[in-house]
């Protein structure tokens, strides 16, 4: 909290947010500004929502102060940046940047919010270090509904890749230190998206779609029909990193794609060993690697899936109750800094100390479960209590 002190104008409203952000930090139920409130002792939420809505503080600085402290806790020569985006379901037609859309989070169309996440993924750890709310057009083309909901009149609509690509550029003007980045089909198939990376001669290992096209000195394939092509010594095993149940061992091959611009340009295909289903990726280098480096790569994009995962279920990143641009991008901010406290704890816990034989080294939950319980204890007195039941 030290460290992003300097981002509030006056005293109050710093200790509001140490206070939310160990509410965050904490095993309530529910994370919202009434039960924050009550957690932290306060007569009533009105502390918590003037903190996310009227108070004088730079959410964006806080954004920035939380990357810087995220590359020193995790920092490691084999950084990877990682971007996805999450959507969050919501009722009603207010809230900003809600309407009907796809969602991963329950696998349909829904009403949801959206936003695009860059996550900092290292052997050592990894947390989320930026996010943009993803505005429909039906939003941005209809200026009362954006007033209403406080989007400024500069907020034009934007892609998720767009997105993706303006994140991506704020972490390496800030000198973030990664040449890599992952995504899924939704960024692998936008070449807006490419050519900025390319241009900056940062590497990626992006997914494509089997029908995405491939451009080899054979001609122009799909990639599914390009794979067919591949001869049996073009396939080797190797590991996409550890999961829950150890080694993820796949197939993989690699196929070059033409291209007269510098830098080297594949296609890179995973099989599954059992099933033999099929991933493929488009990926750029500057320089030429070897299959093992590209392969690492794709293994650390699932890590912003345990990013949202972890950010959700410990830090309430998804169980805010605000409607508006500001009250939005503070909530996030906050829940992203409670986040990051846990990803570092574990890093360092990790690195301090030696797991007795037989254990596991502590996780990001049982972090919080140890510091909720022994150090950020709360006391608060029976009529307290009973006047929030009232």
């Amino acid at each position: 909290m030290g460290r992003i002190a300097r981002r509030f104008a006056r005293v109050e409203p710093r200790r509001r947010a140490r206070a939310l952000v160990l509410g965050l930090l904490s095993d309530l139920p529910r994370k919202n500004c009434w039960t924050l409130a009550e957690h932290a002792g306060d007569a009533s939420p009105d502390g918590p929502q003037h903190l996310l809505s009227r108070a004088r503080w730079d959410a964006d600085a806080v954004r920035d102060d939380i990357r810087d402290f995220i590359v020193e806790q995790l920092h490691h020569r084999d950084a990877v940046l990682v971007v996805d985006e999450t959507g969050d379901v919501k009722k009603g037609a207010s809230t900003v940047g809600v309407q009907r859309q796809y969602t991963g989070t329950a696998g349909r169309i829904e009403n949801s919010q959206v936003a695009v996440y860059l996550a900092y993924s290292t052997p050592r750890g990894h947390a989320a270090i930026d996010r943009e709310l993803y505005v429909p057009r039906s939003w941005v083309e209809d200026t009362a509904r954006c007033r209403a909901a406080g989007i400024p009149d500069t907020v034009g609509f934007a892609t998720k890749p767009a997105l993706a690509a303006r994140m991506i550029g704020r972490a390496l003007d800030a000198s973030v230190p990664a040449s890599w980045v992952a995504g899924d089909e939704v960024y692998g198939g936008n070449p807006l998206l490419r050519t900025a990376l390319e241009e900056r001669e940062v590497g990626y290992v992006l997914a494509v779609a089997c029908d995405h096209q491939i451009t080899t000195h054979a001609g122009k394939f799909r990639a599914d029909t390009l794979v067919k092509k591949l001869p049996k010594r073009a396939w080797q095993k190797l590991s996409a990193g550890a999961g829950a149940k150890g080694h993820r061992f796949y197939d993989w091959a690699l196929a070059d794609i033409t291209d007269d611009r510098p830098g080297h340009r594949h296609l890179l295909v995973r099989r599954n060993r059992r099933t033999g289903e099929l991933a493929f990726y488009r990926c750029y280098s500057a320089d030429r690697v070897p299959l093992s480096t590209l392969v690492k790569v794709a293994g650390r994009r699932w890590t912003i899936e345990e990013t949202f995962q972890s950010g959700k279920g410990l830090a309430g990143l998804d169980e805010h109750q605000v409607r508006r641009w500001t009250s939005w991008h503070r909530w996030v901010t906050l829940a992203m800094l409670a986040h990051a406290f846990l990803a570092a704890a574990t890093a360092h816990q990790r690195v301090q100390e030696q797991t007795p034989d037989g254990l596991i080294p502590l996780t990001c939950n049982e972090i919080q479960h140890l510091f909720t319980t022994l150090v950020a204890q709360t006391s608060h007195t029976d009529t307290h209590r009973l006047r929030w039941s009232d």
